[in-house]
């Protein structure tokens, strides 16, 4: 009789631990700050132990977009893979650059109990307290740039700016013997991003004869704003030699030059992202002569696949850097052939390790340990 009840109390108490562990994994994450400090990630260890699973998270992946720009539309597109390759439902909530839209956007999909949520963000700040209310209910939450995140996407922003600065000096070395008037359209309204033109700034300062006409933030950073601000430098400086910016500014930038009859194939017209526009350009043999490719189907899959591993209790990088590439009219075939197919390059290590670098371990149960610091891999 009393081995019965010892067995008995025993079958209570187990439940009861098991209860206990529960809520405190849940305590421990609701309203936690996450990692403020600055800190410096390990790399990722993907065999390192698996947690629990989440039990009330429905298998939905859903992508809150800021816009419709190409560099954005390859995150969906590798999302979209990689939901299908998981079995999961995939949803896209459409901000059009409206920050209040977004906010409402991501508060439907947290109540709903959506499994993952990838965002690009329209206010980072503004977002930040849905976000952080999502992470705390379980969701997994990864952010292109800005924090805070489950998983946040980020690039190495120095080295990505100095890989278009180097190019642009040393064509105007060889071009215009070294002597260029240079438009450097920028984000730095973008406090994550402003080490890409610190950089830039940096290769044009080693020739004395750049001249930089115009150092502006297009307002909105698409197509539109870049067409609109350049319109308003050609009238004050119509000799351009050299544009610079993300692809979607630039590009903007190249329709008002054509506008205003000052394209010339010898200018240099360079930038970031590698959008499809971009390379369309790029195979013309025109003035776009380079993009620096972040692709962004690669790590769109990588962040779906993140989001899948997590709904399994897997554990997944809390950072991942995208590699830039320098993307020119003589190596375009297989990046090409990478962007239509990103899930074939994440399942290809050695493929897959030249477009990503992940960083530190996450998983459910340590979920209160996400990023609410702007991440770099630049950062010592």
């Amino acid at each position: 009789m009393f081995w019965q009840t010892g067995r008995f109390a025993m079958q209570q108490v187990l439940p009861i631990a098991a209860l206990l562990l529960a809520t405190n994994v849940a305590s421990m994450a609701e309203g936690s700050p996450g990692i403020t400090v600055p800190t410096v990630l390990q790399p990722f260890v993907p065999t390192a132990p698996s947690c629990s699973k989440p039990t009330d998270l429905k298998p939905i992946l859903a992508f809150a977009k800021d816009n419709k720009r190409e560099f954005i539309e390859g995150v969906d597109h590798g999302l979209a893979q990689a939901a299908e390759d998981n079995h999961l439902e995939y949803r896209v909530a459409l901000a059009a650059n409206d920050s209040a839209k977004m906010i409402s956007d991501v508060e439907a999909l947290r109540a709903e109990r959506v499994g993952g949520i990838v965002v690009s963000p329209v206010d980072p700040a503004a977002l930040a307290p849905s976000l952080q209310k999502a992470m705390w209910s379980g969701t997994y939450v990864s952010t292109v740039v800005a924090p805070p995140a489950t998983s946040l996407l980020n690039a190495p922003q120095y080295l990505t700016g100095k890989e278009l600065g180097d190019a642009a000096v040393a064509y105007i070395k060889d071009k215009f013997h070294g002597r260029a008037d240079v438009v450097l359209l920028t984000q730095d309204s973008l406090q994550f991003l402003t080490p890409r033109f610190v950089a830039i700034r940096d290769a044009l300062d080693t020739l004395p004869d750049v001249r930089i006409v115009a150092d502006i933030s297009p307002n909105p950073v698409s197509k539109e704003g870049g067409l609109a601000t350049m319109r308003m430098v050609i009238q004050a400086h119509p000799h351009v030699d050299v544009v610079l910016g993300a692809d979607g500014v630039v590009l903007g930038a190249l329709q008002a030059l054509r506008e205003a009859g000052k394209d010339r194939p010898d200018q240099f017209i360079g930038g970031i992202d590698g959008e499809p526009e971009a390379i369309a350009e790029i195979t013309k043999g025109g003035p776009y002569k380079m993009t620096v490719s972040l692709n962004s189907p690669v790590f769109g899959y990588a962040m779906g696949q993140h989001a899948a591993d997590w709904l399994e209790g897997k554990p997944i990088p809390q950072a991942m850097d995208i590699l830039p590439h320098v993307i020119t009219a003589q190596n375009l075939g297989d990046y090409q052939k990478d962007l239509a197919n990103p899930g074939a390059v994440y399942e290809d290590p050695a493929r897959r390790d030249g477009y990503l670098r992940m960083y530190g371990n996450i998983c459910y149960d340590s979920r209160d340990q996400y990023l609410n610091f702007p991440w770099s891999s630049e950062s010592r």
